[in-house]
């Protein structure tokens, strides 16, 4: 990809290699001490990450370590629901091994997901928790919500019409599965890399443009270290299960299960239009991670002009995304 793109200048091909390897021997800021962890089930944990209100669930992707909900002190959605007068509680996924390899998305909402919301009920004296879901954790909170009493479900650049994503993102999807496959069975597990690959080559031009822009950056400034903190994120992850990954390539982008009513999840078909509790869908109509055409459509609607990640971490995050959903999750949740 490098090699394309910088084919015609070999002055960029030599700055953002220069930015790689800046990015590469960048100092790193140690994360939390310690997690606070409320409940388990199986390899996942449900984190406390403070407040003392009502009790929201946040479920992040499988892609990527959960820790885009609470990046960095200063720059936390957790942080910021939490001096709302909620109390974040962040599920954390773990890493899976070979003895998993079967366990598809829809069974890791069923394994997991449910007795995570059900032990935050119990944290929650008893009452039903919210729930707020982030890129493909938005999909599975969707089908938690069909499964489990919640008080609202917040979605946030959520996937559902999988056949709203450009046909070149669902065909690099399609080959990148097909050339993981062996791996996967070989190994029972699906490579992160395969993945990061297919959200590179959505635009290729901007992967190699931002490391030629930090070629220019003091790693040890703020705008340095926020490059490095975030880039970290986005190169790191568990891999998901051999069942996990090829339910995304096949089931989702292939067929588009969820958007066709096709996606089965604890014995159901999963419905969000008839989703019992109130609905919050949070899209983007510059997101080129997940289009807005592949929200589920349900609910109430904001719509922003923000990237996939931007939304979430980015310097109009807490303006654009954070403080609407403080709102509108405050509404719901009565003061203790």
């Amino acid at each position: 990809m490098l090699r394309e793109q910088t084919a015609a200048d070999p002055a960029r091909r030599h700055r953002a290699l220069a930015g790689l390897t800046a990015f590469q021997r960048a100092p790193r800021v140690p994360r939390h001490a310690a997690d606070m962890v409320v409940a388990t089930a199986g390899r996942a944990r449900l984190i406390d990450r403070g407040g003392a209100g009502p009790a929201v669930v946040l479920v992040p992707s499988l892609i990527n370590p959960p820790h885009i909900l609470d990046l960095a002190p200063g720059n936390s959605l957790c942080a910021a629901l939490a001096a709302a007068g909620l109390r974040p509680l962040l599920v954390d996924w773990g890493t899976p091994d070979a003895g998993d390899a079967d366990l598809t998305i829809a069974g890791h909402v069923e394994r997991l997901l449910l007795p995570l919301i059900a032990a935050a009920a119990a944290a929650n004296g008893g009452r039903p928790p919210l729930l707020a879901g982030y890129c493909l954790g938005g999909t599975m909170a969707i089908a938690a919500a069909a499964l489990a009493p919640v008080a609202g479900l917040a979605l946030i650049a959520a996937p559902w019409r999988f056949a709203g994503f450009p046909d070149e993102a669902r065909d690099a999807i399609a080959t990148i599965g097909e050339a993981a496959q062996p791996i996967a069975d070989t190994l029972g597990l699906f490579p992160i890399e395969t993945l990061q690959a297919a959200f590179w080559r959505l635009d290729p031009a901007r992967t190699i443009a931002k490391f030629e822009r930090f070629a220019g950056l003091d790693p040890t400034s703020d705008a340095g270290r926020a490059f490095v903190t975030l880039e970290d994120w986005a190169s790191d992850g568990p891999p998901l299960t051999r069942g996990a990954g090829m339910e995304l390539v096949d089931a989702f982008f292939a067929s588009d299960a969820p958007g066709t009513a096709m996606w089965r999840v604890g014995g159901r078909t999963i419905d969000p239009a008839a989703l019992p509790c109130p609905v919050l869908d949070i899209v983007s109509t510059t997101d080129r991670i997940v289009p807005a055409a592949s929200a589920a459509g349900v609910g109430d609607r904001i719509t922003l002009g923000l990237g996939h990640v931007g939304m979430v971490v980015g310097g109009r995050a807490p303006g654009a995304l954070w403080e609407p959903l403080q709102r509108w999750l405050c509404a719901l949740a009565p003061s203790w």
